[in-house]
């Protein structure tokens, strides 16, 4: 029961990764420089696909909005984190915060699903090729990437509902660096239940759901490849799905740490950690697999290099 006479909380503190104050220069410069690189090189991607006739295939209309949605989702935390890195006290509204939360849990669903779209265009482009182009139509592809977009953010919308159903009136600390699930559900004084149930139905289900369609989507991939008679082929084939499959592996493994494990206070202290990976991370490399992986790519980065260089 909560008692009568309490305090609605107005504000949080953010710990942060760590309470060193040492550290916190060093920190800053780090994810300065991580989240400079996540910048450039997604913000470069979808330029390139863009401005390269050659990229305007399917293929690539699909990762060149999962470059946009990684952006988003390493700015909505970043930026503040590396203010909070040179504050003394390390603030963040109610508002704010759930406002952070709602778009966390949004680009992340958006991220599942759109990962998931990229698998069944390769399952198309691989396994059905003759009817790729009227399978995957103009209309098709922006149908795809908007159920992500939707999908996401009525998800994320959801979430933030009834964590606002929540009360907090008592300690406002988070044990984090940006307004999660766990440490957030630790801070509430009523009773957590139905949000803790609903966290972990709708992060097992997504997770689960997005990644079986991947891998139903590979067992077909790998069994047309190895019955091409074509190295050639065969080593095409592979080159376009090798991207995909490291950038998946990356992030859907971090995220099953993240989430699917008991909420505790030692389980948040470990959560912080596994965050840094598919925050910071994950958004990054994504642009450096899919550029030196890719052959279409680093053909098209080699012809914007030469017409820079020949412009002048």
């Amino acid at each position: 029961m909560i008692k009568k006479n309490y305090t609605l909380v107005t504000e949080f503190i953010l710990l942060g990764l760590t309470d060193q104050v040492e550290l916190q220069p060093v920190l800053f410069v780090i994810f300065l420089g991580i989240y400079l690189l996540t910048v450039i090189g997604n913000v470069s991607l979808i330029f390139l696909i863009r401005s390269d006739s050659a990229l305007h295939k399917p293929m690539y209309f699909f990762l060149s909005h999962l470059s946009f949605v990684d952006l988003c989702y390493a700015t909505n935390v970043t930026p503040q984190m590396l203010v909070h890195f040179l504050s003394k006290r390390k603030i963040i509204s109610f508002t704010g915060c759930f406002i952070q939360f709602h778009f966390f849990i949004a680009l992340v669903i958006t991220d599942y699903y759109m990962l998931t779209v990229m698998a069944y265009d390769r399952y198309v482009a691989i396994c059905k090729p003759l009817l790729y182009s009227s399978k995957m139509s103009r209309n098709v592809c922006l149908s795809l990437v908007a159920a992500p977009y939707i999908y996401g953010f009525a998800n994320g919308l959801v979430q933030t509902i009834l964590m606002l159903r929540l009360t907090f009136c008592g300690p406002n600390e988070i044990n984090h660096f940006y307004c999660a699930d766990p440490p957030l559900l630790v801070l509430a004084c009523s009773d957590t239940y139905v949000k803790e149930i609903a966290m972990f139905v709708v992060a097992g289900s997504n997770l689960t759901c997005s990644l079986t369609i991947i891998l139903i989507s590979y067992v077909f991939i790998f069994s047309t490849i190895l019955r091409m008679r074509s190295a050639e082929g065969r080593r095409k084939a592979f080159s376009t799905c090798g991207s995909h499959l490291t950038a998946v592996t990356v992030f859907y493994g971090t995220l099953f740490c993240m989430y699917l494990r008991p909420l505790s206070e030692s389980s948040v202290e470990q959560g912080k950690i596994v965050a840094v990976f598919y925050i910071f991370l994950s958004p990054m490399l994504n642009p450096l697999i899919y550029s030196l992986r890719n052959r279409d790519v680093k053909r098209a980065i080699t012809k914007a290099i030469h017409q820079k260089l020949f412009s002048k």
